[in-house]
């Protein structure tokens, strides 16, 4: 295939078959874009032609940006205190329970001093 001028204005549906040759695009895809200010046309004779030089700009300007991750899996033990701003979390245990009949027995002994 010979190679094409990427500033040579063609019509809509050759930018589309040269651009996209595997497909994924379409003419009305091309016209969504123009509408959305991406892909700037020229309008001869009233048809729109755009550049192959427009599309690879149109391309940039889609382009989606790789997020960060929300949240992350870290092993245990990675984050060293000391580096850390802020206190690390202690253990989840809960303090000792006091046993029904201790508390009971409690209850009485302060009864019984009144």
């Amino acid at each position: 295939m010979a190679e094409v001028d990427k500033t040579a204005p063609m019509r809509l549906a050759d930018a589309v078959r040269i651009a996209f040759p595997k497909g994924g695009m379409t003419v009305a895809g091309l016209r969504r874009e123009i509408n959305r200010g991406r892909l700037i046309p020229e309008k001869i004779a009233g048809k729109h032609f755009v550049t192959l030089a427009g599309i690879e700009e149109m391309r940039r300007k889609c382009r989606v940006e790789a997020k960060e991750p929300d949240s992350s899996f870290v092993l245990p033990g990675v984050t060293r205190p000391e580096g850390s701003p802020t206190e690390q979390p202690g253990s989840s245990e809960m303090a000792p329970s006091i046993a029904a009949q201790d508390a009971l027995s409690m209850k009485l002994q302060r009864l019984s001093e009144r």
